[in-house]
């Protein structure tokens, strides 16, 4: 009774898989070599079973969006512009939704009468280093406090207006801070994906009014990778020790200083890191807005997607 009750529709991977109907494959080894992230093992295979349906299904989305821009402009008896349709894709630090948000965007932009598609990280909207230590709450970063919100949902919203030309903040995950003067230019993309850790949030948080705007207004369709707390972090600490052995070693990283940690060091710190910051983040304020997410995304310990749901309509 309680899977009749559901608000999601659950599939199998092999269930989901066979969804994906006529979609051809647009991307090659070489391609997803450039999509993945570090440490991330996502393979062709996951493409076909998993990436290719949700394609189908996003562009069917898409098109009805756009269908319905058009009946609305024949309702008014007037040509508006259209505007783009945006995707929302959340999850937890180290849980793949960077990989999963460029592999997305790299399908639907091949998908015919999609010319373009951008992809905006809320990285860019932290604040910048130097304010988040005047706060006090460097140590917090990544929680919704230490996001300008106003201005994450001022572009948003500039976005649905129909605004050409908008400007990103740049965030280097090098140096750990916005880049100062570096701006990524959206020019009105037929669709926009925003990737972040907090953007399925309502309105009431921190204080805010449950009557205030959210990022999540303003997404026409969303989507959670999901997976199992233990999973994640080992994901995490794996990373971590994958890092020291690449970025962390430039002189220019803010994190060089572990460059030189030995394994079980490394090992301690990262797990450190996760228990002390990105463990309560996920528990308190990511993992509650799950179910908000049209489409969650369930991945097993091997980082491969083993079960999709859908919320019914």
């Amino acid at each position: 009774m309680a899977a009749e009750l559901s608000r999601y529709q659950s599939f199998t991977r092999e269930e989901w898989a066979r969804l994906r109907a006529d979609t051809p494959l647009t991307l090659t080894e070489d391609d997803l070599a450039h999509l993945r992230g570090l440490n991330d093992r996502v393979s062709l295979t996951e493409v076909v079973e998993i990436y290719l349906p949700l394609s189908r299904l996003l562009s069917l989305y898409i098109g009805a969006g756009q269908a319905l821009h058009d009946a609305t402009a024949t309702f008014l008896g007037a040509s508006t512009p259209k505007v783009p349709f945006v995707i929302g894709l959340a999850g937890s630090v180290a849980v793949g939704k960077s990989t999963t948000a460029r592999i997305l965007r790299a399908l639907l932009a091949r998908w015919p009468g999609h010319p373009t598609v951008d992809l905006v990280a809320t990285d860019g909207f932290l604040h910048p280093r130097g304010v988040l230590e005047a706060r006090e709450i460097l140590q917090r970063k990544g929680f919704p406090e230490s996001y300008d919100l106003r201005a994450l949902i001022a572009f948003l919203a500039d976005v649905k207006a129909g605004r050409d030309d908008l400007g990103v903040p740049v965030y280097s995950h090098l140096t750990y801070d916005i880049v100062a003067g570096e701006l990524q230019r959206v020019h009105r993309p037929q669709v926009l994906i925003v990737e972040g850790l907090n953007i399925l949030q309502g309105g009431e948080r921190g204080g805010r009014p449950a009557s205030a705007l959210a990022a999540s207004d303003f997404f026409d369709f969303t989507i959670y990778v999901d997976a199992e707390v233990a999973d994640i972090r080992r994901w995490y600490v794996e990373r971590f020790l994958a890092l020291r052995g690449t970025a962390f070693r430039n002189p220019a990283s803010y994190f060089h200083r572990y460059a030189a940690l030995t394994d079980e060091a490394a090992r301690a710190t990262a797990a450190g890191i996760w228990r002390e910051i990105n463990e309560p983040n996920l528990l308190e304020n990511i993992l509650p807005t799950r179910e908000r997410a049209h489409l969650i995304l369930t991945k097993g310990a091997d980082h491969a997607v083993r079960q999709v749901r859908l919320r019914k309509l």
